[in-house]
């Protein structure tokens, strides 16, 4: 007698290829998005508004000026706020893009919206600047793009049409790209990846470590040994086993989730290890992800969809993207072998299909600038300096590090930029203390704790401090310990011929 067979639900081959893929790949996609606009719709208009740090409406004026016609400068730099880049614009963009991202995370699956997602967060990328100048920029750009081709035109559900099979594989291409991007740039930089001892010093310099990099840091030297070549097996091994058949893409699939986990767990790196986990999604196919799909709408999924196939249209526009990213790879491979290999880079003004790259070399100490005010007249060695106090980025040695993925902070992670820096080479941070000088509103937003709330400071001031994590057994009421090394910015006031100079001529 044979024994009864389980309900067909839970045991027939998936109908459709890829459908519980595109479900699980959208809707961590909408989640990124959605966080990627709420950042937005907090921070744009300290950092790029109109009286902003760097406004984004000069800086199109910038463009267009150095550009020879209106056309040439749309074509070098392709966004929607050529129309129109004031503030309650962009907001109203922002908002847009939100409600775009949650309508994808409730499981809309559409081309059109898709493609009005991408071009409103291409548009923000384009006039971002330096706030925006990071691989995870363009790596959602790419994202997105690819995105579009994964949906029906016509429909809107979660589980219309499946996808034609070749987007998927763009999307391996992707994370194929992803990982060996980051794992080689490490090899051909910093000495410590190549002799496993990069982590002994990144958990503590990484630019917003947490709380559980605090641990990590104190862990024994082994563990930093065998994490480095762990990273090293994911970015630069798992990658050719998509070239072995649905078990290898599986193994590789399961691996950078993991992998991407772990930099989740050990740090705020904004949101680009929860992006990367998108193409790594189309690694696995229906059947391991099918369980991620509610029952119900599993079972009507296989219903409606037994036998389906992606309509005409949709292949060709399938091949058509194919062809395209073929072609445009040429550049991003050729980076990828050559010994000079630029960690992150766009080699076309719609950031289609880009080079990326993740910590070429680490730092062995960690620096901070820390901005500071005075009321007093005299900012001489009398003077009481109160700090202000930023987010994420280590300020008060006692205050616990934050926990803040997949949200960013950006003026936070450019500040630990700064501190690798000279102020001379940090024009945004001079404009910055010229708002804190005058009070101004909309920088408030960026700050953790403002030491002058009524009436802004005489004088502001900036220091260099290096820090170091405590470790567990005498950290008593702090986790950093820091020294002074130097003076960052010497004390300027309103009224100082210098800052005046400048603000005049970088206006």
């Amino acid at each position: 007698m044979c024994p009864p067979s389980a309900p067909a639900a839970d045991t027939a081959e998936p109908p459709a290829p890829y459908v519980f893929t595109r479900f699980a790949l959208l809707r961590l996609l909408g989640l990124v998005y959605a966080v990627a606009f709420l950042i937005l719709i907090r921070q744009q208009d300290a950092l790029i508004g109109h009286d902003g740090i760097l406004p984004a409406d000069r800086f199109l004026e910038r463009v267009h000026a150095g550009a020879g016609s209106t056309s040439e400068a749309v074509w070098a730099l392709p966004t929607l706020f050529w129309l129109d880049a004031s503030d309650g614009v962009r907001q109203v963009a922002a908002w847009g893009g939100l409600v775009l991202s949650v309508a994808v995370l409730l499981g809309a699956t559409n081309a059109l919206l898709q493609l009005g997602l991408w071009a409103l967060y291409l548009s923000f990328v384009q006039v971002g600047q330096l706030f925006y100048g990071y691989g995870w920029e363009t790596q959602l750009c790419e994202t997105g793009f690819l995105a579009i081709f994964l949906c029906p035109v016509r429909t809107i559900g979660p589980f219309a049409g499946p996808p034609p099979p070749v987007v998927v594989w763009l999307f391996r291409w992707l994370i194929a790209r992803i990982m060996l991007g980051a794992g080689l740039i490490k090899l051909r930089g910093d000495p410590c990846w190549r002799d496993l001892t990069c982590l002994v010093y990144h958990y503590e310099t990484q630019p917003v470590p947490n709380p559980l990099s605090w641990w990590l840091h104190a862990a024994p030297r082994a563990v930093h040994v065998a994490g480095a070549a762990f990273n090293h097996a994911v970015e630069l091994g798992a990658p050719l086993l998509l070239l072995a058949g649905r078990a290898g893409r599986r193994a590789a699939g399961l691996l950078f989730i993991a992998f991407q986990v772990t930099l989740i767990l050990s740090g705020n790196l904004s949101f680009l290890n929860w992006l990367t986990i998108v193409p790594a999604l189309a690694c696995l196919d229906d059947r391991v992800l099918r369980s991620t799909v509610p029952r119900r709408l599993r079972g009507d999924a296989e219903r409606r969809l037994a036998g389906a196939t992606p309509s005409r249209l949709h292949r060709a526009a399938a091949i058509a993207l194919a062809v395209l990213v073929v072609v445009l790879s040429v550049d991003p491979v050729r980076n990828l072998l050559s010994p000079h290999q630029a960690m992150n880079r766009s080699y076309d003004p719609l950031h289609l299909v880009n080079t990326y790259g993740a910590f070429g070399s680490v730092g062995r100490e960690r620096y901070e600038v820390i901005l500071e005010g005075t009321s007093e007249p005299n900012p001489g060695p009398d003077a009481v300096w109160h700090a202000y106090e930023f987010p994420c980025k280590p300020g008060d040695p006692a205050r616990r590090p934050c926990v803040v993925s997949p949200y960013h902070y950006r003026l936070d992670w450019q500040l630990w930029f700064a501190a690798m820096s000279t102020i001379g080479r940090e024009p945004w941070l001079v404009r910055l203390v010229s708002k804190l000088l005058r009070g101004d509103a909309d920088v408030k937003p960026l700050l953790a704790q403002d030491p002058f709330p009524d009436t802004p400071p005489r004088f502001v001031r900036a220091e260099l401090w290096r820090y170091e994590f405590t470790r567990p057994g005498d950290r008593a009421t702090a986790w950093w310990r820091r020294t002074w090394r130097r003076e960052y910015m010497r004390p300027v006031a309103l009224d100082d011929p210098e800052l005046r100079r400048f603000l005049a001529a970088w206006s």
